[in-house]
């Protein structure tokens, strides 16, 4: 009896985080797929109220946010550089509340940005975005490239 009780809890256990990774992953896709259309309120959907963005490019931190004000107001700001952009996730890594994904970006420059960003001009990278979850909110978002 005991061993399968054993059994029944493990099951529940795997069951949990199952459906708790799952919602990350959900979370995440349509986080993705509203950075994709440029959709600023879907994007912010899933986010905390306080929640901290970090952008790193080469090893430099070059933006930050506090706060969902802040972020819709970056997000916002960054849709008038991109005539198209796209995020798709190659890999996923679970560690507890952090999930992390492995993406490849492509977008089409709207403006020119410097004497070497030219608008038309395509930008593809790859990088990494670190999502960090609590109470089953987006809390950290880092995204290096």
């Amino acid at each position: 009896m005991k061993f399968i009780i054993g059994l029944l809890l493990i099951f529940i256990n795997v069951s949990c985080l199952d459906n708790s990774i799952d919602n990350k992953e959900n979370m995440i896709k349509s986080y993705v797929e509203a950075y994709n259309q440029f959709d600023t309120k879907k994007m912010i959907q899933h986010l905390d109220d306080n929640i901290i963005f970090q952008n790193i490019s080469n090893g430099q931190l070059n933006a930050t946010t506090t706060g969902i004000n802040e972020f819709k107001k970056q997000a916002e700001e960054t849709k008038l550089y991109f005539a198209e952009r796209k995020q798709t996730i190659t890999s996923w890594d679970y560690s507890g509340d952090k999930v992390i994904v492995q993406i490849d970006y492509f977008g089409i420059l709207k403006n020119d940005l410097s004497l070497d960003l030219k608008s038309g001009d395509t930008i593809k990278m790859v990088g990494t975005s670190e999502f960090i979850f609590k109470n089953d909110k987006i809390i950290q978002l880092i995204d290096k490239s």
